[in-house]
């Protein structure tokens, strides 16, 4: 395996599955973040009840929008919900990660997921989500913007960055 180093270069065809898997684990780190980011803000804006919401909310991508009332089942609409972020959050480490491909700066892999995290808010939001999900337009788009871009694409790029570190640190001396 070819030995990471903190310039950009290009990914080794053996370092791919390495970069997407921790892609991948980096997505779902950053995923658990930004939904206790989304359930907490939703708390303190609409009152406790309204902890579950975000959750409720992706339920009801695999399960239909009934599943954001507030009569149908939480254990159901949570699973779900959890279920498909956990996925989608795994989909997006993973993608990015394989778009990122040698960057090893820590400011700047965390600056570029940013951006990604801030790419995604805008396709799910304002591209998506209209015409699939139209429930998300009831969100407050500066928490969504907040959420997506910090507590998703910076945590997505400090995540994988910390794996590219730890990586480097047990394949020893750096190369000049």
């Amino acid at each position: 395996m070819a030995v990471l180093t903190h310039s950009h270069v290009p990914v080794t065809r053996t370092e791919v599955p390495w970069a997407i898997r921790q892609g991948a684990v980096a997505g779902v780190v950053a995923g658990v973040v930004f939904a206790a980011f989304e359930m907490i803000v939703s708390a303190i804006m609409m009152g406790l009840p309204a902890f579950w919401t975000p959750l409720r909310m992706i339920g009801a991508i695999a399960l239909g929008p009934e599943a954001i009332d507030t009569s149908s089942s939480l254990v159901a609409a949570g699973v779900a919900g959890l279920a498909v972020h956990v996925v989608l959050a795994a989909i997006y480490g993973a993608v990015f990660a394989a778009l990122a491909g040698g960057l090893r700066s820590g400011p700047a892999i965390i600056g570029l997921a940013s951006a990604f995290g801030f790419v995604l808010w805008l396709l799910n939001f304002y591209v998506i989500a209209p015409a699939a999900f139209p429930w998300f337009g009831d969100a407050n788009p500066m928490v969504q913007f907040v959420a997506h871009t910090f507590f998703f694409g910076s945590m997505l790029g400090f995540a994988l960055w910390r794996s590219h570190e730890r990586l480097l640190d047990r394949a020893g001396p750096r190369l000049p």
